[in-house]
């Protein structure tokens, strides 16, 4: 296998820059990015300190309290964002590749993220168009109206498993409100978020509606706990997200919280085999497992479980492993070498616990994964509810496989772990599918399929997986305010206390 760059005229031999009130700056410093397919120097990126990151965040303030972002109209908004999307088209071969080389994921998958974030833009333009808002009949000679304002500055955090993508997911539903930002990008992939930043400014973007600070959780922090920011959204770890959720408190700013899964596919003995085992693979393997709503654990009736477990190990050996360039691979690398040995680790946990390793457990070494970050697709049966490898987000190509004999066992199993992001269900008796969907506390749950994800439609989850809703028209209403205007038509005032 070799990893060769397409025609696409991707270059990272360049300057990573911060970008601030509409302009350009280095940072206070540099991190170094290593490309994960090789676990070579990629590039060196600029890096945010603290009175950057206060500086970002007064930009945006300052962008939102007197700019004329908030002040144009919704079709104004909309009009910028359409022509937005059209501009991340126009760059789309550019930007899958640098998600490639930057997250190490199969190019094809980074071609779907980009057309993805081009969709999301586009979605969230046509609906601020859309009606909105109440006018309510109180009783009285009165007008009132409930409309819904923007909230003001936004704190954005992403994770790294899917940069531009996790950025559209932010960006669009707040600046079709009528928001400003200061987004920071995961440390690890920030390279196509900064592209990003060119496009808007392209595009004409106000200076400081959206700002960009690079760096670790010593950058993010002092955004959630900034009394100048009214909002923070934060995808990424629980751990994490417990840390800025308490870091907001300061001035109790909205809080969105897009967290970890431990998500279940369960399988009854009614289904295709082969047909259930073609969706695990995706569910777990899809970009090496790193997603939140990977389906990591497989609930499998005791009928057809041996035949499942076969067949699915089978599959998942024969899984083409490799740089995301190559165009035979089927799964690239974890994003670094830390995430990596957190996976490696999981690993070894759960051959202490006492699961049985059906396949996997290893890192890949050899001349066609160079110093890369590969493990193989690993599959783990003979386990208990309470191992860790069962009730922790290992986030990697990492699966478990559970039995079961009934109906109500089977939720049981599903419902077992903190989680409560996604969750499947395989079965040919609809009244069973519908019974057994609605019983998995999930926020995003499938019928004899997963991973759909649709603009359109609301994207969190239950218990500890977080809070609120991303995507759709529950998206748009996470950026807003509710607002209630009552207009009195009555000229004689009405009250308590007599006329002197």
């Amino acid at each position: 296998m070799t990893q060769t760059l397409t025609p696409a005229k991707v270059t990272v031999d360049r300057k990573w820059q911060l970008f601030i009130d509409g302009k350009f700056e280095d940072g206070s410093s540099e991190r170094t990015l290593i490309n994960p397919a090789t676990g070579e120097v990629l590039c060196k990126v600029a890096e945010a300190d603290g009175p950057l990151v206060e500086k970002a965040i007064k930009a945006a303030r300052k962008a939102f309290d007197q700019g004329p972002w908030p002040r144009m109209t919704a079709q104004e908004r909309s009009a910028f964002l359409f022509k937005l999307a059209d501009k991340i088209d126009e760059h789309a071969e550019e930007l899958a590749h640098l998600e490639t080389l930057n997250g190490g994921k199969p190019l094809r998958e980074a071609q779907y993220d980009v057309a993805d974030s081009a969709g999301c833009f586009r979605y969230y333009a046509g609906l601020i168009t859309k009606p909105t808002g109440q006018t309510v009949d109180v009783g009285a000679p009165s007008v009132t109206q409930i409309v819904r304002e923007p909230i003001g500055v936004c704190g954005q955090i992403i994770p790294w498993n899917f940069p531009l993508l996790m950025a559209a997911w932010k960006l669009a539903p707040c600046l079709a409100a009528g928001n400003t930002s200061v987004l920071k990008p995961s440390e690890y992939t920030p390279l196509s978020v900064i592209r990003l930043a060119e496009i808007l400014q392209e595009a004409g973007l106000p200076d400081g509606v959206v700002n960009i600070v690079l760096g670790d959780g010593k950058v993010g922090l002092p955004i959630a706990q900034s009394d100048l920011v009214d909002k923070v959204a934060f995808t990424g770890s629980v751990r994490t997200g417990k840390i800025v959720a308490q870091a907001a408190l300061g001035n109790l700013k909205k809080v969105t919280l897009e967290l970890g899964g431990k998500s279940p596919m369960v399988v009854f003995d009614d289904v295709d085999v082969d047909n259930a085992v073609d969706y695990a693979l995706f569910a777990i393997f899809c970009n090496s497992g790193q997603v939140c709503s990977a389906g990591s654990r497989f609930v499998v009736h005791e009928k057809i479980h041996d035949e499942f477990v076969k067949k699915f190990t089978t599959r998942a050996k024969q899984i083409v492993v490799g740089p995301g360039f190559d165009e035979e691979t089927e799964m690239g690398p974890l994003v670094s070498e830390l995430q990596m040995k957190r996976v490696m680790e999981y690993i070894e946990i759960g051959k202490k616990e006492g699961a049985k390793l059906e396949s996997g457990g290893e890192q890949l070494s050899g001349k066609q994964f160079g110093k890369g970050f590969y493990i193989a697709p690993t599959v783990f049966t003979n386990v208990e509810p309470t191992m860790k490898i069962v009730q922790e987000e290992i986030f990697g190509p990492v699966a478990v496989v559970q039995k079961f004999k009934t109906e109500e066992e089977a939720i049981e199993l599903a419902n077992g772990t903190p989680f409560g992001l996604a969750g499947a269900v395989f079965t040919n008796d609809v009244t069973r599918a519908f019974k057994v969907v609605k019983a998995i506390k999930a926020g995003i749950t499938w019928i004899n399929g997963y991973h759909n994800t649709y603009n359109e439609c609301p994207w969190g989850g239950y218990k500890q997986s977080g809070w609120g809703r991303e995507l759709g028209t529950y998206g748009l209403d996470g950026y807003t305010e509710i607002k209630q205007i009552n207009l009195n038509l009555d000229p004689q005032p009405t009250g308590w206390f007599q006329k002197r």
